[in-house]
């Protein structure tokens, strides 16, 4: 559902400009609005969430689906935990529909997609482990890279029940805006996907922000 925000970039607490390809981890407090803006339009940004206090207890696709009834995430949606807690809700959505069934880009799976020669291809799973022994402070290894969202991706689910990547739906300056439930630690991958429409063929920065205390 679209439903645009109250709160203005200028009076956030921070915001930070994310660059094509690149990652980003950091801690969301309880009661603080978290917003990824598409500046660019197009932009996968594959997201995981976890509980700060307690890494083990993360984002689960298969919760969140089951209980919310909707395979895709947009305003009101409630992510859930792998222990069924709420961990944040999508609070607001200039963009429609957010995707967590398709999983992120790797080497293999870009090698099973496309060809072999993209297996050295940089991908959302090498950030992620790239980010994980970076900051060691956070506790994350690679077992903790599990299920994942990718906002503003479009993946269509066909009649047979199959996925397939298409365009975009989102365009420039669309954003999704979450509250968190518990302290989260987020780790993002601006997805340097080359392959397929997810990014338009070319990766764009994105603008991620907080607000501190309203929810």
């Amino acid at each position: 559902m679209l439903k645009e925000s109250p709160l203005e970039v200028e009076h956030a607490a921070w915001s930070e400009t994310v660059a094509a390809g690149d990652y980003w981890i950091g801690k969301i407090d309880a009661g603080d609005a978290f917003r990824i803006t598409d500046l660019k339009g197009n932009q996968a940004v594959d997201t995981l969430f976890f509980n700060a206090e307690n890494p083990r207890e993360r984002y689960s696709a298969v919760d969140t689906i089951r209980e919310q009834g909707n395979l895709y995430l947009t305003t009101g949606t409630t992510l859930l935990s792998d222990d069924g807690n709420g961990m944040l809700e999508i609070t607001a959505d200039t963009c429609g529909r957010h995707d967590t069934l398709g999983g992120a880009c790797a080497g293999e799976s870009n090698t099973v997609r496309y060809a072999l020669d993209k297996k050295t291809m940089h991908s959302c799973r090498d950030s992620w482990l790239l980010a994980v022994n970076t900051h060691e402070q956070w506790g994350l290894t690679k077992r903790d890279i599990t299920h994942n969202i990718n906002f503003f991706m479009n993946v269509p689910v066909t009649p047979e029940g199959a996925l397939t990547f298409e365009d975009g739906i989102s365009a420039p300056g669309k954003y999704v805006e979450l509250v968190a439930k518990m302290d989260i630690l987020v780790l993002i991958s601006n997805c340097p996907q080359l392959n397929n429409p997810c990014n338009a063929f070319n990766p764009t920065p994105i603008q991620i922000a907080t607000w501190s205390g309203v929810g």
